[in-house]
């Protein structure tokens, strides 16, 4: 149960490194769906049990919900950083976009 918690941990480390780190935009928007995937994770790994076998079901209902607004927001994002490449032919943020 823990393991898949720590999994979760190194997964959200390297989408914050990776969102830290690299200007381009599509290479900022997959480190932030590898962040939500180790917070689902992190999520479903620590879901309370009870004393039966049955885990309990709102952190997993919570978590499809999440998954639904995930792929939202990153159709969205997508979108957004298609129109800004077509406007000014870069998928990148110079650095006084960053600042």
């Amino acid at each position: 149960m823990y393991f898949y918690a720590l999994i979760g941990v190194g997964l959200f480390s390297v989408g914050l490194y990776a969102l830290i780190n690299y200007a381009h935009l599509l290479r900022k928007i997959l480190a932030l769906n590898v962040m939500g995937s180790g917070i689902f994770l992190i999520l479903i790994a620590l879901a309370k049990r009870t004393g039966e076998t049955q885990p309990d079901v709102v952190p997993h209902a919570m978590v499809i919900t999440g998954i639904v607004v995930a792929v939202s927001a990153t159709a969205l994002a997508l979108t957004l950083m298609l129109k800004l490449a077509a406007e000014t032919g870069r998928a990148e943020l110079s650095e006084k976009d960053r600042d």
